[in-house]
């Protein structure tokens, strides 16, 4: 099988470090990729928004299977638009529907199916210019903290905790007033905010069949003991310590099944990744967010503790077979450790040569890039996160120490990460 997958980032290597691995892969494409990807593959200088370009690559080079990464080709309609080709009409396509995309893209728009299914999840209400001055009452009426969020797609950006009633007013003004995550604020959802610990739950479906793959929690704050400014992730860990059978059991009844029922029900084309972020509050699940892809860098424990055939399983799903489908896993735990170019999530330079990426660390661990090209024959920087190591062990602790043992011998200019990953479990 001929498989195009879409993206460049950490994520795209994991996915093609394990798709590769598959005997059903024949040639595996990723675009546009990175130097991490053309390992297991060829990169392809095609944009993820290229839907032109990929439509044409795909007919050129008798792609069968098209795996779409990141959410951005998706929630702008990759999948409609190849599905449109009728020379297209018997490729499978691993994401959802333009419509479905909406309970990643639109924060309202997965808020209102959560409600029409009755899947638990915090009390919200959504504002527009057009109701501007309710939102600030609302805000008012609202318990401390607030949380607002920017309804479109803000690159992980648009959520913010607001301490006081003062802020909160000030940053709903800046969202919609100043424009301050672009269109993506254009309407704006306020949340009750709930606290407890929060995992991230993967789900493969085939619009009305799934399997649940393992979960797994990732560290977005820049500084240790989850500090600092936000940013795309600073590590993660699998499984959850707190993502017990009789908790996981709570959220396949009352979210997980409801979820696909309700895009079944509803008649939505989703066939793919639904990840599904998750508070455990007194034990109890509640959705804070649906994504219609992969996270990252979750990606990068949840596919190296995955033992299945990948090729396998989206041939499944894009068949509409996944029940005849049963997932296996390695129980040791896994945890990746994210370096970041110094300064991100502000402002970084890049271009910095990386030393000690051909090193061999054996069976135990895995290096996969994200932010990385190739200049003079040399990989060098070329993003915030640059790259991730992920070590199985025995336990989390175990796990991370590999992974620090590992980046102590990967350098470049200004490396930077996190000591403390999976801290919440020693």
């Amino acid at each position: 099988m001929n498989i195009l997958l879409l993206g460049s980032g950490g994520r795209e290597h994991a996915l093609a470090w394990k798709l590769s691995q598959s005997p059903n892969c024949t040639n595996l494409y990723i675009a546009p990729g990175n130097p991490g990807t053309a390992q297991y593959g060829k990169n392809v200088a095609l944009g993820i928004t290229d839907f032109e370009g990929i439509a044409d690559f795909c007919q050129q080079e008798n792609v069968n299977m098209v795996v779409v990464g990141p959410e951005e080709p998706l929630v702008k309609g990759v999948y409609d638009f190849l599905r449109a080709k009728k020379e297209l009409e018997n490729i499978l396509i691993i994401g959802p529907s333009q419509y479905g995309a909406q309970l990643e893209g639109s924060k309202a728009f997965a808020k209102a199916f959560m409600q029409r299914h009755n899947i638990p999840t915090a009390a919200y209400g959504e504002f527009t210019i057009d109701n501007y001055e309710e939102g600030v009452q609302y805000i008012k009426q609202q318990a401390l903290p607030i949380v607002l969020k920017a309804d479109g797609l803000a690159a992980g950006k648009g959520v913010v905790i607001c301490q006081t009633h003062i802020e909160a007013v000030a940053e709903y003004e800046l969202m919609i007033q100043q424009a301050k995550f672009g269109d993506a604020s254009k309407k704006v959802v306020i949340e009750e905010f709930l606290s407890g610990i929060e995992l991230s739950v993967f789900v493969l479906t085939d619009g009305k069949n799934y399997v649940l793959l393992p979960n797994a929690k990732d560290y977005k704050r820049i500084g240790e003991g989850d500090t600092g400014l936000n940013t795309g992730g600073m590590g993660a860990i699998s499984p959850v310590p707190l993502a017990t059978d009789e908790f996981m059991q709570k959220v396949e009844e009352q979210i997980v099944k409801p979820t696909v029922n309700g895009l079944h029900s509803e008649g939505i084309n989703y066939t793919g990744f639904v990840f599904i972020g998750i508070i455990s509050v007194n034990n109890d699940p509640f959705v804070i967010e649906y994504n219609c892809r992969l996270g990252d860098p979750e990606t990068e424990v949840v596919m190296p503790r995955l033992k299945n055939d990948l090729v396998d399983l989206f041939a499944a799903a894009a068949n509409k077979t996944l029940h005849e489908q049963t997932i296996t896993t390695d129980r040791r735990a896994a945890a990746t450790v994210v370096a970041v170019s110094h300064g991100y999530p502000g402002g970084f330079d890049k271009g910095f040569a990386i030393s000690g990426l051909n090193e061999n660390y054996g069976k135990q661990s895995i290096v996969f890039q994200a932010g990385t090209t190739e200049k003079n024959g040399e990989v060098v920087t070329s993003g915030g996160r640059v790259l991730c190591v992920t070590s199985f062990a025995e336990d989390i602790q175990e796990a991370v120490n590999t992974s620090l043992d590992v980046l102590s011998n990967i350098n470049y200019e200004g490396i930077t990460y996190r000591n403390d990953i999976g801290y919440e479990f020693k």
